[in-house]
C-alpha cells in the first residue's frame, strides 16, 4: 500500500484502469458493478471512450497520458489501492503510461488483456503488443486472456485442455505470478478456466450456459478476481469466487439490446439482498391465509402451502416456504411451522422451472383439486394449463424430483406461454393439485382468499 494506514474495518479499495463502455455492459461500468457487488470501493482511470452498444463499438477516444497518470495518482496518494486491474489499453502510449505510474505503487495488479471487441472491433492497436508483453505483463499478479488473446500472446493454436495449459504456463514465463486461460471460445465438455499458480495447474469447470447475453464477461470476471485479492484472498481462492460469481452473472443477463446484452454483476447481489424481504413477504401471506376462515375449504389432504423465490433462483433453497405447511385446525388453517427458505420442495421445483421462462413469476400456492376451483378461476381470466402424470416417461419417473420439472414444461407447451395456474389430475398415490403463480406470496395469498370468499357465497 503506498503509505496509507489501514484500520480495522475499513472497506477495501479496488482500481480499475479501463475503457469506458455507453452501453455500461463492459469496461469501467461493468468493473464498478462487480466490485461494488463483492463489497469493495471501485476506484476508476478512464484510459478511452468509447461509444458503443450490445452491437458495436462505433467510436474511440483514448485520453492523454498525463490525465491518465493523475487519475492513477489521486487514488493512490489518498484512499491507498488494494488491488487493481487494467482493461482496455488501446495504445502503445497509454501502456507506457499506465506501466510507468503503476510502477510506484505495490498492489496486486490483474491484467485482462482486451485485445478485440465481442463486435469484433479492435481494442489494442497492434503494435502495443510487444510493449504489453514486455513491460506490463510481467508486472502482472494474474493474467486473464481468453482463447484468442492466449494464442495471440503464445502465438500458438489453442483447441483443448493441454493447449489451454502449455498457453497458461508460457504466459506466466513473461513474468506473471498466476495465469488464468478462459475456457469460453474452447467448447469443451465443461465451461472450463485453467489456472496455472507457482507451477501447478487447477481447473474450473461449470457447465455450460444456453444464454446470449454475455457482454462484459471478460470484464466482471477480472474484476471479481481483484476484488477478492483487495479482500485480502489468495489468488486460487480468488480465481474460484470469481468463477461462481460470473457464472451467476453470465446465468441472470440482461435481455438488453438487439445484440449481445450484458451479463449481471448484480445478480449475485440481488439474490442474497432479497431473502429478508423474501421471508417477510411470505409471513405477510401466511398471517392473511390463517385469518380467512374460508381457505379451509381449499387445503388437499397433504396441506397447503406458500412460497416465494429469491429474484435469481437457482436452487431449492433460494425459495422460502412454510416448514410442515399450513394445515386444517378447526375451521381455519394454521402453520405447522416457522417460514425459512429450503422447506418446501414441491412449490420451489415449480418455481425454479418456471423462473427459467419467467422471471417475474416468483411466488405459489397449492389448492385442492377441484373443477369447481378450476371454473372460478377461470371467469378471473387467469391463464390455466395441465400436465397428465399418467404421460411422463420412464426416464423422467426414475429421476428424483424431476416429475415437476417435466410437468411444469409440458404445461408451458399446451398454453404456449406461462400460465397463471398449473394443475394435474394425479395417478396412484399421488394427490391431484392445484398451483397458482404470481409475483409475490402476498398476491397469490390474496387471489386464494378472494377465491374461498367467493366460493363459500356461491
Amino acid at each position: 500500500m503506498f503509505g496509507i494506514e489501514r484500520g480495522k474495518g475499513k472497506i477495501p479499495v479496488a482500481i480499475t484502469i479501463a475503457g469506458s463502455d455507453s452501453g455500461g455492459g463492459a469496461g469501467i461500468q461493468a468493473d464498478l458493478k462487480t466490485f461494488a457487488a463483492i463489497g469493495v470501493h471501485g476506484t476508476t482511470v478512464i484510459t478511452s471512450i468509447t461509444a458503443q452498444n450490445t452491437q458495436a463499438v462505433a467510436a474511440i477516444v483514448d485520453l492523454e497520458g498525463e490525465i491518465i497518470r493523475r487519475q492513477i495518482q489521486a487514488v493512490a496518494e489518498d484512499m491507498g489501492i488494494d488491488a487493481g486491474k487494467t482493461g482496455m489499453l488501446h495504445t502503445k502510449e497509454i501502456i507506457k503510461t499506465v506501466d510507468s505510474e503503476i510502477s510506484k505503487y505495490q498492489f496486486p495488479l490483474v491484467v485482462d488483456p482486451v485485445m478485440v471487441a465481442k463486435s469484433g472491433t479492435p481494442l489494442l492497436e497492434p503494435e502495443a503488443m510487444d510493449f504489453l508483453k514486455t513491460h506490463l505483463l510481467p508486472r502482472a499478479t494474474v493474467i486473464t486472456p481468453n482463447k484468442f488473446e492466449a494464442e495471440k500472446l503464445t502465438n500458438r493454436t489453442i483447441e483443448n485442455l493441454e493447449d489451454a495449459k502449455t498457453a497458461a504456463k508460457e504466459i506466466s514465463e513473461m513474468g506473471s505470478e498466476a495465469v488464468v486461460v478462459k475456457g469460453g471460445h474452447l467448447y469443451l465438455q465443461y465451461a472450463t478456466d485453467v489456472l496455472y499458480y507457482k507451477g501447478r495447474y487447477k481447473i474450473f469447470e461449470t457447465p455450460w450456459l444456453d444464454v446470449k447475453n454475455t457482454h462484459g464477461t471478460g470484464c466482471s470476471f477480472s474484476a471479481a478476481i481483484v476484488a477478492e485479492l483487495a479482500k485480502g484472498k489468495d489468488v486460487p481462492l480468488a480465481v474460484k469466487s470469481a468463477k461462481k460469481f460470473i457464472t451467476l452473472a453470465i446465468r441472470f443477463g440482461l435481455n438488453i439490446g438487439k445484440g449481445h446484452g450484458p451479463v449481471n454483476p448484480l445478480a449475485s447481489l440481488y439474490q442474497e439482498g432479497s431473502r429478508y424481504h423474501v421471508l417477510k413477504n411470505v409471513k405477510e401471506a401466511k398471517q392473511m391465509l390463517e385469518t380467512s376462515p374460508e381457505i379451509f375449504k381449499l387445503v388437499p389432504e397433504v396441506g397447503m402451502n406458500v412460497a416465494m423465490a429469491v429474484p435469481y433462483v437457482e436452487t431449492l433453497n433460494d425459495v422460502a416456504a412454510i416448514e410442515g405447511r399450513l394445515v386444517r385446525a378447526v375451521g381455519k388453517v394454521k402453520a405447522a411451522g416457522s417460514i425459512s427458505f429450503g422447506s418446501s420442495s414441491h412449490l420451489a421445483r415449480y418455481l425454479l422451472t418456471i423462473a427459467e421462462h419467467d422471471r417475474n413469476k416468483r411466488a405459489s400456492i397449492n389448492l385442492k383439486f377441484s373443477e369447481r376451483i378450476l371454473s372460478f378461476l377461470k371467469q378471473h381470466g387467469l391463464e390455466i394449463s395441465f400436465y397428465d402424470r399418467k404421460e411422463e416417461p420412464e426416464e423422467i419417473k426414475k429421476i428424483e424430483g424431476m416429475t415437476i420439472s417435466w410437468g411444469v414444461e409440458e404445461a408451458i407447451k399446451r398454453a404456449g406461454k406461462v400460465p397463471d395456474v398449473i394443475y394435474h389430475r394425479g395417478e396412484i398415490g399421488k394427490e391431484p393439485m392445484i398451483v397458482i403463480f404470481g409475483e409475490q406470496a402476498y398476491d397469490v395469498a390474496k387471489i386464494t382468499i378472494q377465491l374461498a370468499k367467493e366460493m363459500s357465497e356461491s
